[in-house]
């Protein structure tokens, strides 16, 4: 594809890093628009996502140094290298770093977790839809090799560099698969999203269908380095997918028991964007 956008004199500016900072940028702008209809200070809403972003690509750091422990303790230097500057990091780091974040930050700021988890699930749809199509630029996250005709064919040899992506050689297009799945879960949170009978029941919808969607999408794909388990046939996040699955279908129970009704929505102002 195009890993590469543009350059900076001799510095390369990366068509993943741009299409994630799209993808972070509308959701952001999303969840703050709709803010005041869940009752939220937009402000509150704001600095909840600016602060976000940071907190989960510090943990998608960590956890990247920590499952290659070896390698940058014999390596310091690298810890602090523009490689791992630029790198993603690893996936769960960065979930599990911002779910602690959104979770401290709703308790501090007395926020209600469920509707804060509400208001952010179809924008976090949304970003991560736009971001995987950053993953497709990129060539990483690839699929296995395949002879259906939607496969793809990737030929940049920076795509290998950076993320060891294989070279003329059909590809599932797992990212697109991911990125689609994403936009129809947009769709049908935006839908339900007029529905909403109790909370919690937007965060737990998504987690059902990212939970099905992700799992499902994991056996196609072909990039190492995602935790493999059993003699490489399942892999961590298709565990943390049925672990989502059943955090979704709780929350429903709860929900459809009359154990969370939808509080009622207090006016608040939407004023300009603050620049944390």
């Amino acid at each position: 594809m195009y890993p590469v956008l543009f350059h900076i004199g001799s510095f390369p500016i990366y068509t993943y890093g741009v299409l994630i900072a799209v993808g972070f940028l509308l959701a952001l702008r999303w969840a703050y628009r709709q803010a005041p209809r869940a009752g939220l200070e937009p402000g509150k809403v704001w600095n909840l996502g600016i602060y976000g972003i940071l907190v989960a690509l510090l943990g998608s750091k960590v956890w990247l140094i920590l499952t290659q422990w070896d390698y940058f303790i014999a390596n310091p230097r690298e810890i602090f290298s523009i490689a791992t500057f630029q790198s993603a990091g690893v996936f769960y780091g960065g979930v599990l770093a911002g779910i602690l974040w959104v979770v401290l930050y709703a308790h501090f700021q007395k926020m209600p977790l469920l509707g804060v988890l509400d208001l952010t699930a179809g924008p976090i749809a949304l970003g991560h839809s736009i971001g995987r199509l950053g993953c497709f630029a990129a060539g990483c996250c690839y699929g296995k090799p395949t002879s259906l005709p939607w496969g793809v064919t990737f030929t940049s040899p920076v795509a290998r560099e950076i993320a060891g992506t294989p070279l003329h050689s059909s590809l599932h297009p797992t990212q697109l698969y991911e990125s689609g799945a994403e936009f129809l879960n947009v769709l049908l949170l935006v839908w339900l999203g007029t529905r909403q009978r109790f909370s919690g029941q937007l965060i737990g919808a998504y987690f059902i269908f990212y939970g099905i969607e992700r799992g499902t999408i994991e056996f196609f794909r072909g990039d190492p380095g995602r935790t493999l388990m059993f003699h490489d046939t399942v892999s961590l996040m298709q565990f943390v997918s049925v672990g989502l699955i059943v955090a979704g279908g709780f929350l429903w129970w709860r929900g459809l028991r009359g154990s969370a009704p939808v509080p009622p929505a207090t006016p608040v102002t939407l004023g300009s964007a603050p620049t944390s």
